[in-house]
């Protein structure tokens, strides 16, 4: 870190890139007093991580049952299973002004969004987590259901003990790698706002930019690269005290 700072306070320092475009990296980390004092950081930053984490949270209640029906139940994923998959590859920025036009420019608008940008995600990955679990060729795996069967589980019993398990751990992995890219759509949703109001970090970014404030931007972005780390980090060792199991 402290080599790229002094790389960067060189290449800022001998105008190789415009200060206007490139500003020092000093100056970078003392805007952030200002965006304390004037631009209420604390209120936009928790704005920003209170919409990411209630996101999840409604995209874990929505993809869940909607997948494991499709997983658990051939005649469902046959009709749907494809079209399920193939919401991956909507293009969910251009989808922004259809959750606008619908919800109008609150919170839930961008909850909306960015819950859809995770479901969509997670619904083929939880299918295919519970037909790698279900495929006879994967011994690794499909030795749970085998032993299941052996000792004589009902159907809801291997749902309990066996699937949620299994799949929950297994996705959990994902979710947490999914953390760069909804803090990516975070900061895309929140462009999307009105003036003269707390509307997360996303929105102080486009602020500062359009302001020419290219210090105080440039601080944003390293706060929201350190808050989706602290994020990261947390998940991770969440994960190890919810799956003591793996």
């Amino acid at each position: 870190v402290t080599i790229i700072i002094l790389f960067w306070h060189l290449i800022a320092k001998n105008e190789i890139v415009p200060t206007k475009i490139l500003p020092d990296p000093f100056k970078v980390i003392g805007s952030i007093s200002t965006l304390i004092t004037e631009n209420d950081l604390f209120s936009n930053l928790w704005y920003t991580v209170r919409l990411n984490l209630s996101s999840y949270l409604y995209a874990i209640l929505i993809a869940f049952p909607i997948a494991f029906i499709l997983g658990l139940f051939p005649v469902f994923d046959v009709l749907f299973g494809r079209y399920a998959s193939a919401l991956r590859f909507i293009p969910c920025p251009s989808l922004i002004g259809i959750f606008v036009a619908i919800f109008g420019l609150t919170f839930t608008t961008k909850a909306a969004f960015l819950t859809f940008a995770i479901v969509i995600f997670m619904i083929p990955e939880i299918v295919n987590t519970i037909h790698n679990l279900q495929n006879p060729k994967n011994d690794k795996d499909n030795v749970y259901l085998q032993t299941a069967h052996t000792l004589g589980m009902t159907a809801l019993q291997k749902l309990r003990y066996v699937y949620i398990p299994y799949v929950t751990s297994n996705v959990y992995n994902s979710l947490v790698g999914l953390t760069g890219i909804s803090y990516s759509y975070v900061v895309i949703s929140e462009l999307i706002y009105k003036d003269g109001t707390v509307n997360g970090i996303g929105a102080l970014i486009n602020t500062m930019t359009r302001q020419s404030n290219m210090a105080e931007a440039y601080a944003l972005i390293l706060i929201v690269i350190g808050v989706g780390c602290l994020q990261d980090f947390t998940f991770r060792k969440l994960g190890k005290v919810l799956f003591k199991f793996k």
